[in-house]
């Protein structure tokens, strides 16, 4: 997963917009009680995610069932991480109840096999490759592979039989590499760097392995996952907490440089991971940890005049994927502890980037825009992926 910061002046209005469940009342009969309304109610957020989905098949699906980057520059192009978000959208769409997009998840999860390093004896996902799965080289991410892993344990949990077993096997690999890639060294006191360039060392490429770690721990036992999750959740607290704002800043340099800056879904992925924290590792203090975090995400990185998060402290403006990580976060915090203003946020965040980013004709979201909307360009697949995700999670409770 890549940051790249831009500047961007926005002008400020307010977003008034809202979704809820809908339903289609039936016409009464002729004469007679209009009999009791039984159509089921749908929520008009999985409506929106259904919508996405279509947007991605007619556009970014191949016929090699991976996606491509978008129908632009980068059409004839295949990311690993966005093929791994939209496997991850397509599992919640399998919580969710449609069972129809086991085949499409299963097909893209058999399309990844061509991004792994089969000359590294620890194997590891690359980065890229053509749309046929060839041509895939050079760096090696371990915020890729670490979200790949954790989306192919959202997949295990919806999935049955010899692939059931596919997916969890597929997540232990790429744990195994992330362990064994040597990106996790004395320098900055440990933490993980970014990629096999070793450039710097971020919250979120360490974060999202801290995930990992923790859900395969509670699924495998393993003690390896345990110790890991342990190191890494030591290193993030101890070297990229920011206690005066309640929140971990953005990455450490190689050369030392902190880059201060507060990204929303970084801070979204360690929201989640306390969560986890408390739980798996039965730390229940952890749960007021995250409530914190949460209280100070919508402080320092919630919008009030546009309702949605921003970018990131340096950065005001919307991006579906990295903004959007945010509603899912506290949809989980909602899950932990049954208070409605978490899902407040997540909602009013989600209605923000439908009204600012979402193209009314295509159902397509634009990759970046300011908070009013200006300067919309670009309509990346991860973006797709993870609004269809978001949405049907929101979808269980609005």
């Amino acid at each position: 997963m890549k940051n790249i910061l831009y500047g961007l002046g926005t002008a400020l209005i307010v977003l008034t917009a809202s979704c809820s469940k809908q339903k289609v009342t039936p016409q009464g009969g002729t004469g007679g009680t209009t009999p009791p309304d039984t159509t089921p109610v749908v929520s008009a957020y999985l409506t929106k995610a259904r919508e996405t989905h279509d947007y991605i098949v007619n556009n970014l699906l191949t016929s090699y069932k991976s996606y491509r980057v978008n129908t632009g520059a980068n059409a004839n192009t295949a990311y690993e991480w966005y093929n791994a978000s939209q496997i991850y959208a397509d599992a919640a769409m399998i919580a969710a109840g449609d069972a129809s997009y086991h085949a499409g998840m299963d097909a893209t999860f058999a399309w990844m096999n061509g991004l792994w390093d089969k000359s590294d004896p620890n194997g590891g996902y690359f980065a890229f490759a053509n749309l046929d799965g060839t041509g895939s080289s050079g760096t090696k991410y371990i915020d890729d592979n670490s979200l790949t892993a954790v989306a192919y344990l959202d997949a295990w949990e919806v999935s049955t039989g010899t692939v059931k077993s596919d997916y969890l096997t597929a997540a232990e690999n790429c744990a195994n590499w992330v362990i064994k890639s040597g990106l996790w060294d004395t320098t900055f006191g440990g933490g993980f760097w970014w990629s096999t360039e070793k450039s710097v060392k971020p919250t979120q490429s360490n974060a999202i392995a801290l995930q990992m770690f923790l859900r395969l721990y509670k699924i495998t036992g393993q003690s390896v996952y345990h110790d890991w999750a342990v190191s890494v959740n030591t290193w993030l607290n101890t070297k990229m907490y920011d206690s005066a704002k309640g929140l971990y800043f953005w990455q450490i340099e190689a050369n030392g440089k902190v880059d201060s800056q507060i990204f929303t879904y970084d801070n979204a992925i360690m929201l989640e991971d306390d969560l986890l924290y408390a739980t798996v590792m039965g730390e229940p203090g952890y749960l007021a940890k995250a409530q914190a975090m949460g209280a100070a995400m919508n402080s320092v990185l919630w919008d009030a005049s546009h309702n949605v998060y921003i970018f990131n402290t340096a950065d005001v403006r919307i991006n579906p994927t990295y903004c959007g990580w945010a509603s899912q976060a506290m949809i989980r915090l909602y899950e932990s502890d049954n208070n409605p203003s978490w899902l407040t946020y997540a909602k009013g965040n989600i209605d923000a980037i439908n009204v600012v980013m979402r193209d009314a004709a295509s159902h397509g979201y634009w990759q970046y825009a300011g908070l009013d909307g200006s300067n919309r360009y670009g309509m990346d697949g991860v973006d797709q992926a993870w609004m269809q995700r978001v949405q049907v999670l929101l979808s269980k409770y609005k």
